[in-house]
């Protein structure tokens, strides 16, 4: 475990899958990361890489090849990630191709993952460099899970998301198998305004494309802190818990999982980013936090 820390705040990041722990106020000593019960979820904020959710038939076919990659990717709970730099304020983790990942993904990279505290923020940052004589095919994401309630004598009821900006988007189904079917359902139950309660989540992850807001806050009715995740340039979103579970998490993506209709070709999957030989690509998405 690895912790960064400036006058505010500090957060701390284990070498495994380079997963962020904790981020915690100073002020407050308010945890805001889901601790990883592993009764409900036993994770935190899994990196997901180099697809994100599930493959059709758990595999894809890539140049008349099948590879088997697992849900989400290779990154999370990958003891190869290593630790390749550390100030007060910053930590950055590294994981290159080696004959495993070749096993399972057939691409050259250079991966590399960077958290950097600023004032009350918590960023994020991604990037990818294509070490292969191709062109590379990939997907990335973030997946942190934060504490709701925030506070002691609230309940999750209290608790609502707000979008940066009003939106249209409906939720799209996900089957048995955590594909993405056809059909898509509402549940805002404002323009901006997703409010949480225990079920909401019965029938597995909101998974939204082409919203308008590049962030959304965790707010409650009964005080004045927030928590939120700015993530442009993700053009997919994920909103998450297990049922009846005190966490939610806000998933900024590149990317998303199969379509119960895909070809399982690699080259027709949706949501993948394309990068040349040599090509370098970064993205990233930033934790605030506004306390009372």
């Amino acid at each position: 475990m690895h912790t960064i820390k400036n006058e505010s705040f500090q957060a701390s990041v284990k070498e495994t899958g380079a997963e962020l722990c904790s981020f915690k106020s100073l002020k407050s000593q308010k945890e805001y990361i889901w601790q990883a019960n592993p009764d409900v979820w036993a994770s935190h904020a899994p990196n997901l890489f180099p697809i994100i959710g599930c493959l059709k038939n758990g595999s894809f076919v890539y140049k008349n090849k099948e590879y088997k990659c697992p849900k989400h990717g290779f990154v999370r709970n990958n003891n190869d990630v290593a630790l390749i730099d550390k100030g007060t304020d910053h930590l950055t983790f590294g994981l290159k191709h080696s004959e495993k990942t070749l096993a399972v993904y057939p691409f050259k990279f250079d991966f590399k993952i960077r958290y950097k505290l600023e004032a009350n923020s918590l960023s994020v940052e991604h990037s990818v460099l294509n070490q292969g004589t191709g062109d590379m095919l990939f997907s990335l994401g973030g997946h942190p899970g934060f504490n709701c309630p925030m506070n002691e004598g609230e309940n999750y009821r209290d608790y609502f998301l707000e979008f940066e900006k009003p939106e249209t988007a409906e939720s799209w189904l996900i089957n048995s198998e955590g594909l993405i079917e056809k059909e898509t359902v509402p549940v805002f139950d404002e323009p901006k305004i997703i409010k949480l309660h225990p079920h909401l989540f019965d029938n597995d992850a909101l998974v939204f494309k082409k919203i308008n807001s590049s962030m959304v806050s965790l707010k409650s009715n009964k005080s004045q802190q927030v928590l939120s995740v700015g993530f442009e340039g993700f053009p997919y979103l994920g909103i998450w818990a297990k049922p009846n579970a005190p966490y939610v998490c806000i998933e900024p993506w590149i990317g998303i999982a199969d379509s119960a209709s895909s070809d399982r070709n690699f080259e027709n999957k949706e949501g993948l980013v394309t990068l040349k030989p040599g090509q370098p690509f970064v993205a990233k998405y930033t934790i605030y936090v506004e306390e009372q």
